[in-house]
């Protein structure tokens, strides 16, 4: 017998995803991810008993999880829709059921963070299972399925770390399975989440039907008892469901309501008993079934709100055998997170691309740079990077077996041959463009002067598009990648001790004073040891040697910095440091000016830092015992900012062993290595003096993407390493 409208209305359109009519539920054999609880010791002896079951595919499989995940979603938003509809009409849900509505957005949540960091055919690349248990399933997620169900859903940092460190001591993890963690934890938790919910909308769906029946009969017993009989006859025939959901509310509503109403109840009792159960054992099978429900529900959203608390990144290094073992390199643990990842995932490519495993090519690495000697005493070589990022890859690669494509040795032979290869792509699109040109007007004329006059003319027009065209498809084709750097951000070591320059021109008593506050402020912004700010300054070109004022200003420089350093004392070391030149004769301009104006400045505070003499400036305000401990100079104009951390970043990118300059003393010049580096430079916010050009596109993040310069000039003015640049310093340095 089919239920009239108004009990179908109350069951819900939930019908379509947890009964059929005549009961028969879906989705009902898949319990939460419940299991026994175990404690650390047995989780960390499961962990390893885990580890050598499983056994690898070595053949890929389709990806299902974020179908799963799909499933999954729209079950929830129904859950959902049904408990709403049960608090609207006033009824009373089950505690794991107000879990779940005063958690939703947090579920939401993760169902989108697990859809927009889970690409598809991710799971695809991560090593199968062929197990009996779990045929196709991806390893790492059947990993966090069992730690799942054996903490039922609660999930913390030092259960996870020991269950993951057992697994590894028999099998260890590829790097790509350990960031994968997160979002397989969070996928499972979700799945866990809907499993719970399923159960909570069928218990919810068999209290409704339970209520309406109550409610039938209770209106019927008060209104026309004799009718009574027959209601119960219909509750009957309709062959509801003997669960505990439905026998515990019934039990509920009825119970204590008079001897009539009892009869209801005999009849629930009688079926029971076909089945071997009773009335009280229902009842306290439901409150069993709510408690655990609710205890799987909290942990599981607890869990979630761990997932997006943990810094994984920390997680992942800890647990890395690849990372573990990079770490044996003494520079390596130096580097930043982004530097060590790039590491890692040229270790990770050759693993996959060769049948060696991520550990065993990272060993290679390690092993390489301890064994190899460089004749030009290139110190470089015994880094493990210049066998993973640098010149030595290739020897890595032929190590480990992995074949270069036609595509890569033609990238790797334009790279070593650079110049040639952009000068030859030039000419050969010019002389194609120039033939084309030539045959065309010899079609049109046979005047030979007017052709031979047409020759340099198309030359001429067709290398203009030519060096566009190489251009173009230059940027294409070569790569930019972030230059290694040294994680300097706690504390800049003493042997790449830093000054902070700011060339300006001392013009007047306001504009000095807006020099010192714009020094303080850089220096509030990068507050590091071993840095040091300084200004260092000229006069304005005068037709005199001297002017009135000059005095008056150099000293109020002077002591607008002493007044810096008595408000930020240093550990027995000045901070702030003012460098001022006198003006000098140029017979050529036939003005009194500072020598070489900028260039002139930095070439003679180059001189000093270097242990030159001091007669170059007239003015020096700042303990002199600093400058021999400096090795690098950071330049920036008067317009200049020093965003937030750039300056450690800086050092660290210059301080870097594969940045270093290596001066080939045959050639002149600096060959390997950088002896200035210029980072990315933006513009600030435009004003409304700003150019169209700079308003329109200068904060256009194509723009100057990377810039690379080593040369003897700027080796012999600077010494061995500097800084210039002009505008907002952004500290992400590139190179091809």
């Amino acid at each position: 017998m089919k239920l009239i409208p108004k009990a179908d209305e109350m069951i819900s359109n939930m019908r379509s995803f947890f009964q059929t009519n005549n009961y028969k539920r879906t989705y009902v054999n898949e319990e939460p991810l419940r299991a026994e609880l175990l404690s650390k010791e047995q989780m960390e002896r499961f962990g390893k008993n885990l580890a050598a079951k499983h056994e690898l595919s070595k053949k890929p499989s389709k990806d299902h999880l974020l179908n799963r995940l799909d499933d999954n979603q729209a079950i929830l938003y129904a859950v959902h829709k049904l408990l709403t509809d049960a608090i609207t009409r006033k009824y009373q849900i089950s505690p794991a059921g107000e879990w779940l509505m005063d958690n939703f957005y947090l579920v939401e949540e993760h169902v989108r963070i697990a859809k927009t960091h889970f690409p598809k055919h991710y799971s695809e690349d991560l090593p199968q299972l062929i197990n009996i248990e779990s045929t196709g399933l991806t390893r790492i997620y059947d990993i966090v399925l069992k730690i799942i169900s054996h903490s039922d859903g609660k999930i913390d940092l030092d259960s996870l770390s020991n269950f993951i460190d057992a697994y590894q001591s028999v099998h260890p993890l590829q790097m790509g399975e350990l960031w994968a963690i997160p979002i397989m934890l969070r996928l499972a938790l979700i799945e866990n989440l809907r499993r719970v919910s399923v159960r909570i909308a069928i218990d919810r769906v068999d209290s409704n039907l339970a209520d309406y029946w109550a409610k039938q009969m209770i209106d019927t017993a008060n209104k026309e008892p004799k009718d009574l009989i027959l209601v119960i006859a219909d509750m009957a025939r309709s062959n509801p469901p003997m669960v505990s959901a439905f026998v515990s509310e019934l039990t509920r509503q009825l119970r204590g309501k008079g001897p009539d109403l009892g009869l209801a109840l005999n009849w629930i009792g009688q079926q029971l008993s076909e089945k071997g159960l009773t009335i009280v054992e229902m009842v306290d099978t439901e409150i069993q079934k709510q408690a655990a429900d609710q205890v799987s529900m909290s942990n599981s959203v607890g869990s979630l709100r761990f997932l997006g608390a943990l810094d994984w990144r920390d997680f992942v290094e800890k647990h890395s055998v690849v990372e573990n073992k990079l770490r044996e390199d003494k520079i390596y643990s130096m580097m930043n997170f982004s530097t060590r990842d790039r590491y890692r995932h040229v270790v990770e490519h050759l693993a996959k691309e060769s049948n060696k495993s991520e550990y065993e090519v990272a060993s290679l690495a390690i092993e390489l740079s301890r064994n190899s000697f460089a004749e030009d005493h290139d110190q470089r070589i015994n880094h493990v990077g210049y066998f993973l990022i640098d010149e030595g890859l290739r020897q890595t690669k032929t190590l480990v077996g992995v074949h270069e494509s036609i595509f890569e040795k033609l990238n790797i032979f334009t790279k070593r041959h650079a110049f040639g290869a952009y000068l030859s792509f030039i000419s050969l699109i010019t002389l194609i463009i120039t033939a084309l040109i030539f045959m065309r007007a010899e079609m049109d004329t046979q005047n030979k002067w007017l052709l031979i006059f047409i020759i340099p003319l198309g030359i001429l027009c067709g290398s203009q598009l030519a060096i566009s065209i190489v251009n173009f498809f230059s940027t294409l084709w070569v790569t930019p990648h972030l230059l290694p750097r040294l994680n300097f951000s706690k504390k800049i070591p003493e042997q790449y001790s830093t000054m902070v320059i700011v060339p300006v021109m001392l013009s007047s008593h306001e504009e000095i004073e807006n020099l010192t506050d714009a020094l303080e402020v850089r220096f509030l912004a990068n507050r590091n040891e071993n840095l040091h700010f300084g200004l260092l300054t000229d006069f304005l070109d005068a037709s005199l040697e001297h002017l009135p004022n000059d005095e008056f200003l150099v000293n109020f420089a002077k002591q607008k910095i002493e007044d810096l350093n008595k408000k930020y004392k240093g550990d027995h070391t000045d901070l702030f440091f003012l460098f001022h030149r006198p003006r000098k004769w140029n017979p050529r301009e036939n003005v009194w000016m500072g020598y070489e104006r900028k260039r002139g400045k930095l070439a003679e505070l180059n001189a000093v830092l270097r242990g030159d003499t001091t007669h170059y400036f007239s003015v020096i305000t700042g303990d002199p015992l600093v400058f021999p401990k400096i090795k690098y100079v950071i330049t920036l104009d008067a317009d200049t900012q020093l965003p937030l951390g750039s300056a450690w970043k800086l050092i660290g990118t210059m301080a870097h062993p594969l940045n270093k300059p290596l001066y080939d003393a045959q050639k002149k010049r600096v060959t390997k290595g950088y002896g200035i580096l210029q980072p990315r430079v933006t513009v600030s916010l435009p004003d409304a003096t700003s150019s169209i050009y700079t308003r329109m596109h200068g904060n256009e993040p194509g723009i100057d993407p990377y810039t690379r310069a080593s040369s003897d000039v700027y080796q012999d003015l600077f010494g061995e390493g500097s800084f210039i640049g002009k505008g907002i310093y952004d500290v992400d340095i590139f190179r091809e």
